[in-house]
């Protein structure tokens, strides 16, 4: 890709911003060619314009909250963060004893997570996640159970009434589950109701809550709560993840807070 001059680059992230409502810093930096810290110089610059507001690790058009905006896609979240992704996976994978019967959501993360498990033996999982549960039939010594439901058109996975009904015959030792964000005033978030049933569904019936969510997550919000910050039980997350913001998780009621190195 040739590089763009400034205020090509500034048309570029303008008109990204029209198509898709909302990027990340990640997303525009790899869209564009360029590095995360010319894209935030070109954020600010543009923010001062009025052409954009900053919200944290990213982007939205003016006069629009961060709440109210779609969700990124999947296929854009699966290729974001990566890193971050896989060490949180492992750091999460540790946590799980051999034998243990598990439920996990659907998610770029919890895809990196099914990775990351596929050396733990006598497991049992039970999950809504189409990519979770093609990795770990992978594994002769991991039982997969795959929810039934209506399947959805950009996540691969199963959600509606038949899941969350499904969900409520199993009681498992940990719920594993990949937030859209986390903030300690609203505890766990996702975009889409019907994702938050499921994963609602799954915390109802585990003994041990596992949150997975890099740094970037954090403090943010979106716009149906999961459950209350309190309620969590253990949150893995990325080295990276802001020291004061995770003191005020740890205030708000996290039990416990793993910070994967990355």
């Amino acid at each position: 890709m040739a590089p763009m001059w400034t205020p090509e680059r500034h048309d570029r992230i303008i008109s990204l911003l029209h198509q898709r409502q909302r990027l990340t810093t990640d997303a525009f930096a790899l869209e564009l060619g360029v590095s995360k810290e010319t894209v935030r110089r070109d954020l600010i610059e543009l923010e001062s314009n009025g052409k954009l507001k900053r919200m944290h690790g990213g982007a939205v058009p003016c006069g629009l909250p961060a709440e109210s905006l779609a969700e990124a896609s999947y296929l854009e979240r699966a290729r974001l963060h990566k890193e971050e992704k896989r060490a949180i996976a492992h750091a999460a994978a540790a946590l799980i004893e051999p034998g243990s019967a598990c439920f996990i959501d659907a998610g770029s993360s919890t895809h990196a997570l099914a990775q990351a498990l596929l050396g733990n033996k006598g497991l049992h999982v039970i999950t809504n996640s189409i990519d979770v549960a093609k990795t770990l039939t992978a594994s002769p010594d991991i039982e997969v159970h795959l929810l039934g439901g209506t399947l959805q058109t950009d996540v691969p996975a199963t959600s509606g009434e038949s899941t969350v009904s499904e969900i409520a015959r199993f009681h498992v030792d940990y719920a594993l589950i990949s937030p859209t964000a986390l903030s300690p005033e609203h505890g766990a978030l996702d975009y889409a109701w019907h994702e938050a049933s499921v994963a609602r569904a799954m915390l109802a019936h585990a003994r041990h809550n596992i949150m997975l969510a890099n740094g970037k997550k954090l403090g943010q919000g979106s716009r149906v709560q999961i459950c209350a910050t309190a309620a969590i039980d253990s949150l893995v997350t990325d080295s990276q993840a802001e020291p004061a913001l995770l003191e005020r998780l740890r205030r708000a009621g996290i039990k416990r807070i793993i910070s994967a190195a990355v």
